[in-house]
């Protein structure tokens, strides 16, 4: 580090500025390999010098330079110089504020450094430029030496983590990628799992703080989960690879020194036969006058010699057949490996194409149960909005029962004013007036009763409704937890609430009755008719409303001019047709609204029968998804069952046959 201390100084110097004190102290303190500049303000004079210096030096195998402000030049000068670096394995850059032009340096240092591993790029906005992240994305996709990669804090939308998943099916060497506390969301969740089924070695994936569903998170981590069960599976078969072709290694030394060992064997006899050759021709010449005598042990050692001789082709033809043997075991064991890997290969890809069928399955489910939950909440909205214009027509109609009973309790103190003087004029205009009276009376009672059962027949569907909902309700709170339970508790309580209102308004009503009563019998002989007419009108509403202002009129004017009695009568009957015509327009409106509640109740069985086939279906659904996962572990066990087998088979044979080795029975002749 000396060494790089002198020359960052002298590069400071040439280019006419000062070298920062912090920075040299720093160098002079850094172990070997590690150049640690965090929390240091490099300027561009100091990031120009230091990207010439990592051109050149060698050593570095980590570059700290976290938090240090840089500017966009002095990045790019830095990662510049790191473009043709080839030691570095670890690059830490986190909060430097990279923006754009950070962001197209950091994708030319991807497209041609094939050294770095690990790059931390936590606290920058590389996300917030589009065009420059979507740079960076493209040189990712096509690195291949880069395992580790951290985004955190990067203002990454929903775009970005869709140029983020296309790099991920390019790319086959990034194994951790951290997206924590960004902007992705729903769309950009979706992209980065629709990506997860073509690379095999992600297999660690953070989306922590990044407003992505749960459902979306679940199938991350299962895509995860898979791919470190093939990066297991994989390991281990490297594993049992590596042992088997060192114990077929093993047993291919051991067979060539038992073959050495062979001909050595060999050889040695062969020299013995030689030397005894040699002996047995000295002996020859030397016993030539006694080779009548000896005839005999010549021909017994002329015997001994075919013998030798025999064996000598017995044990090279016990070679060949070895050497012959080892070579179909060697083919075979080739065959074998080339079979093994075409298995291998068949079911990866069998294995991949049903997770990716499986995926496509999950995702099509989750959309059919958002859809569901949505159709729902339209429905419970609906049904809100109906209850609050009931309340509201409730409320209507206890305001207007009160101003009825006050202006009741005003006209009754009006006709006790006007009694003595009216008492002549309605004795004049009695029977008319009583005629009069009792056909409106008649009319009135008529509409009430019609209005009754209106109201009776309206409160009955608002009750079927309810019901329909709460089942509808029952049937979606199954999947929804303990949410909907709490709506169901509030929405009992409103229940209550209201029928408690309306208990309220029976005796309110009940109240107003009798205290007609009191009246019809206080004036029971002057007032019967008008008394009879007021207590209906305070049942009837906003209807019976205008009825008393055009009997205070009538009354005001019959005190006032007796002279205009016929012409207050035909005007009386006149507004009782127009009244009649009110009454009438009211009840095509009202049938109109009961068409409407029957179309809405119609609308909510056919949405509520929907919702049942949706929950059948997607149970279902889940059934058969249940049963795939189910034989996939099923076959995948077995897989691995046939290959623990096929590797014990392989192993037992190649034990069978190197201790079944007839090598090991030969021994040399003496």
């Amino acid at each position: 580090m000396e060494e790089f201390r002198h020359s960052y100084s002298r590069l400071c110097k040439e280019s006419g500025a000062e070298p920062q004190e912090t920075v040299l102290q720093q160098l002079q303190e850094l172990p070997r390999g590690r150049l640690d500049l965090a929390t240091q303000s490099l300027t561009v004079d100091t990031c120009r010098a230091l990207g010439k210096l990592l051109q050149k030096e060698a050593l570095l195998t980590e570059l700290i330079l976290s938090d240090c402000m840089l500017s966009e030049e002095g990045a790019t000068l830095l990662l510049q110089g790191l473009c043709a670096h080839t030691v570095v394995r670890f690059l830490d850059l986190k909060g430097n504020n990279l923006q754009a032009a950070g962001a197209e340096a950091l994708g030319q240092l991807l497209r041609q450094n094939k050294s770095i591993q690990s790059l931390t790029l936590e606290w920058n906005n590389l996300g917030t430029w589009e065009d420059a992240f979507a740079t960076f994305c493209g040189a990712l996709a096509g690195n291949g030496t880069l395992r580790q990669l951290d985004l955190r804090n990067n203002q990454i939308s929903h775009k970005g983590a869709e140029e983020l998943a296309l790099a991920l099916t390019c790319n086959a060497s990034l194994q951790q990628l951290d997206l924590r506390w960004n902007s992705i969301g729903l769309l950009g969740g979706r992209a980065l799992v629709n990506s997860l089924p073509r690379n095999r070695t992600l297999w660690r994936l953070e989306l922590a703080g990044n407003n992505v569903p749960g459902d979306i998170l679940r199938a991350v981590e299962q895509a995860m989960d898979h791919n470190q069960e093939r990066q297991t599976t994989s390991r281990e078969n490297q594993a049992r690879t590596h042992v088997l072709s060192k114990e077929v290694k093993h047993l291919r030394e051991e067979k060539s020194r038992q073959f050495l060992d062979l001909m050595e064997t060999i050889d040695k006899q062969r020299k013995e036969m030689a030397r005894s050759s040699r002996a047995s021709a000295a002996c020859v010449g030397q016993l030539q006058e006694a080779l009548n005598e000896r005839h005999s042990i010549i021909n017994a050692l002329k015997a001994k010699l075919q013998m030798a001789e025999a064996a000598l082709a017995l044990s090279e033809q016990k070679a060949q057949g070895l050497g012959e043997l080892l070579a179909t075991a060697e083919q075979e064991q080739q065959s074998l490996a080339q079979r093994q890997a075409k298995e291998h290969r068949m079911e990866q890809q069998e294995a991949a194409e049903r997770e990716s069928k499986l995926l496509r399955d999950l995702s099509a489910a989750n959309e059919k149960n958002l859809l569901l939950r949505n159709q729902v909440d339209e429905l419970e909205r609906k049904v809100r909005a109906q209850q609050e214009q009931l309340f509201l027509a409730r409320q209507e109609l206890s305001n207007t029962t009160a101003e009825l009973k006050m202006r009741a309790n005003q006209a009754e103190e009006r006709l006790e004013l006007e009694k003595k003087r009216s008492r002549q004029s309605l004795e004049d205009l009695e029977q008319l007036r009583a005629k009069e009276v009792e056909h409106m009376t008649r009319h009135l009672e008529e509409s009430e009763r019609a209005m009754q059962e209106r109201v009776q027949r309206l409160e009955a569907l608002r009750l079927s409704l309810e019901e329909e909902l709460s089942r509808v309700k029952a049937a979606a709170l199954s999947e929804r937890g303990q949410a909907e339970e709490e709506l169901i508790k509030a929405k009992n309580q409103v229940r209550l609430e209201e029928r408690q209102h309306l208990a309220h308004l029976e005796e309110k009503l009940r109240l107003q009755a009798q205290a007609r009563d009191e009246a019809q019998s206080a004036c029971l002989q002057q007032r019967q008719t008008v008394a009879e007419a007021q207590a209906r009108a305070s049942q009837l509403g906003l209807q019976v409303e205008g009825l008393r202002r055009r009997l205070e009129e009538l009354q005001q004017e019959l005190s006032n001019k007796d002279q205009e009695k016929v012409a207050e009568v035909t005007r009386v009957r006149v507004e009782l047709r127009e009244q009649n015509g009110r009454l009438q327009a009211e009840l095509t409106a009202q049938e109109a609204l009961k068409e409407k509640v029957a179309a809405l109740e119609r609308r909510l069985k056919v949405i509520a029968g929907d919702h049942r086939e949706a929950l059948l279906d997607r149970e279902s659904e889940n059934a058969s998804l249940r049963e795939k996962l189910r034989l996939k572990e099923a076959e995948i066990a077995r897989i691995r069952e046939e290959e623990a087998q096929r590797a014990g088979f392989l192993q037992n044979a190649v034990l069978a046959y190197v201790q079944g080795s007839p090598l090991r029975a030969i021994s040399p002749q003496k």
